[in-house]
């Protein structure tokens, strides 16, 4: 396996990498470029420096992650990556100090006009009065997103003796008062009440242009506004007219919208209090270093068949999800292919229910591992990262209920799935803890450990049925490993089901011969995804 780094990322990464696969350390490329190599490559790490478009994922036929050192990925095609079944991961945690000490260096370096009375001193000039700046002892901040970064950023606020107002729509009021600050439902609520504002929120298409000339124009006059986090949040051209205007009186700025070409945003030609800085906000050596090994990890790990820490297009493969759920991610995908290869035709809906232990568990996991087995069943190239985006697009409708039904096992899963053809019933659970096993097949009550190879031959219960069907597969040369024969519950029940582990695949001659056996209906083959 090959993986390319590009972006100038520590070389840390790569030597964490190499135990995995082949490493090259290349500068960073235009797109031509990147589509030109990339088919080599069985991964791609990058920082913010490289656009990695969706022509380039399309031309990583070999791609199987793209990390981003660093903590956004709008730099990344998420969709186009998701659709090609490409994880992408990042860095959540690894600049969270730089980054919000970062802000908290422009706040002060805005606050007391250090960047303008830097240039007037070392130009031999002494002008103490001009350069008078404002304390942040007993001022508001407002601060728009308390995730990691936001809430470092509170916490060294509140050692300024600053006040705190919070907007987060995704932080609950007892959090925010917790950390003594001010809890605010509405934007319009918040504008008002700020001396200084700082946003901590990704780049998605509600934060685009969340400060624009509307919203400042609800500010105090005079406001002061900082953004460490995405270029685009505040409008640039909306920002350079409020400072022109007297309403906003300083910003700070470390990232813009059109990176790196800065000559083209019109904050560099405000002549008002601002300070400009080129995206530093994880520039540390720290940071550097703790971003470059978390996704270098990361990739290390997917590459030898591992599962991601921070992967942002599968969340519910997170370790804290799949760890309460990771021992029925096999019998969970077995019974989503066997319920579609029974069944047939274009999948409408799947219904999963979770019984027993899993009945008190997180089971979104466990619905991406169905929703993999019953699509890979029918198409190609579904992994875990696809499989919900190809259900999606396909119109399926996924219920998802718990059941506190009795159940003879620790965790019982049923999945019942309806097509155009029919409506089958598969049910799959853990027997001592560890071992796999299908326990139900439509009306009959099984036990059957799931193979690659299987065949299931629903048939009349009378005499020598065994011995006709068994026959057939020896003369065809396939091994039979082992067989299930069940009946009904109700004793007068004139039909059965052998379900007959292989050791090989069926082809439909084989097939047609078992079927033309009398008692036979409509046997299949079946093929698992199953670790034997």
């Amino acid at each position: 396996m090959k993986v390319l780094i590009t972006d100038k990322i520590n070389e840390a990464a790569g030597k964490i990498i190499e135990n995995a696969a082949e490493v090259d350390f290349l500068p960073t490329m235009s797109e031509d470029e990147l589509i030109n190599i990339i088919p080599q490559y069985d991964a791609l790490m990058v920082r913010s420096q490289t656009k990695v478009t969706a022509k380039i994922i399309e031309a990583g036929k070999n791609l199987k992650i793209i990390g981003r050192a660093g903590v956004g990925v709008d730099n990344i095609d998420v969709d186009a990556a998701t659709q090609k079944g490409i994880i992408v991961v990042n860095s959540p945690d690894g600049n969270t100090m730089a980054a919000a000490e970062h802000t908290v260096a422009l706040m002060l370096a805005m606050a007391r006009n250090i960047v303008p009375a830097a240039a007037s001193t070392k130009a031999g000039k002494w002008d103490r009065s001009k350069f008078t700046g404002c304390e942040l002892y007993k001022k508001t901040l407002g601060i728009i997103g308390l995730g990691k970064i936001g809430s470092h950023v509170a916490e060294v606020a509140l050692a300024f003796g600053m006040k705190l107002v919070v907007f987060d729509p995704y932080a609950s009021k007892e959090m925010v008062e917790k950390i003594g600050a001010e809890y605010v439902t509405s934007l319009d609520d918040f504008w008002g009440k700020c001396d200084f504002i700082t946003v901590h929120v990704p780049k998605t298409k509600e934060t685009i242009n969340l400060i624009n000339k509307d919203s400042m124009s609800k500010m105090k006059k005079g406001v002061k506004l900082v953004n460490c986090a995405r270029g685009g949040i505040i409008n640039e051209n909306d920002l350079k007219d409020a400072i022109d205007n007297g309403q906003v009186s300083a910003a700070a700025i470390d990232v813009y919208e059109n990176e790196p070409n800065i000559a083209e945003c019109p904050l560099i030609h405000c002549e008002g209090n601002i300070v400009l800085t080129p995206h530093l906000g994880a520039s540390t050596q720290e940071a550097q270093m703790n971003v470059a090994i978390d996704v270098a990890e990361q990739i290390k790990e997917v590459l030898s068949g591992g599962s991601a820490s921070s992967a942002v297009n599968i969340p519910s493969l997170r370790p804290d999800k799949l760890e309460p759920v990771k021992d029925y991610m096999d019998i969970a995908e077995n019974a989503g292919e066997l319920a579609m290869q029974i069944t047939g035709g274009v999948i409408k809906t799947i219904e999963i229910t979770a019984q027993g232990d899993l009945a008190e568990l997180d089971i979104q996991p466990l619905e991406v591992a169905v929703l993999k087995g019953s699509l890979s069943s029918i198409l190609e190239g579904v992994n875990y990262v696809n499989a919900p985006v190809l259900a999606k697009k396909r119109g399926i409708d996924i219920i998802s209920t718990r059941s506190k039904a009795k159940c003879n096992f620790a965790g019982l899963l049923t999945v019942k799935l309806t097509t155009d053809k029919g409506t089958s019933i598969v049910a799959g659970a853990l027997v001592a803890k560890d071992i796999p096993r299908i326990v139900k097949i439509n009306d009959y009550e099984t036990s059957i450990r799931p193979q690659k190879h299987m065949l299931i031959v629903p048939h009349r219960n009378q005499p020598s049925m065994i011995a006709k069907v068994a026959q057939v597969i020896g003369e065809n040369n396939i091994n039979i490993g082992s067989m299930n024969v069940v009946q009904k519950n109700d004793r007068h029940e004139t039909e059965s089901i052998m379900v007959i582990n292989i050791d090989s695949a069926v082809n439909n001659d084989v097939l047609s011969e078992i079927a033309q056996i009398d008692g036979v209906h409509n046997p299949k083959y079946i093929s698992l995804n199953a670790k034997d």
